[in-house]
């Protein structure tokens, strides 16, 4: 089973990344660009047969390491 995470910075978290990207696209001519936000993207293989244990499984690893439950929100998607 294939598992795809994405995590992202909450709303009104601070994104310094995400503002120096903005910036340097501006400089390149794409004005028209109003907010960037980086986050993260993770894929990995599960050796799992069914979806609800895989869930429970990747929901656990983004909780306790793969997100800052603080300042970042995370949501998954996972294939067979």
């Amino acid at each position: 089973m294939r598992a795809r995470i994405y995590v992202t910075l909450k709303p009104g978290v601070l994104d310094p990344q995400g503002k120096a990207i903005e910036h340097s696209l501006h400089t390149l001519g794409f004005t028209e660009v109003e907010e960037v936000r980086l986050g993260k993207y993770i894929e990995m293989q599960l050796k799992a047969s069914d979806p609800d244990g895989a869930g429970k499984q990747v929901d656990g690893m983004c909780r306790q390491l793969l997100a800052n439950g603080v300042i970042e929100d995370y949501r998954y998607e996972l294939e067979s």
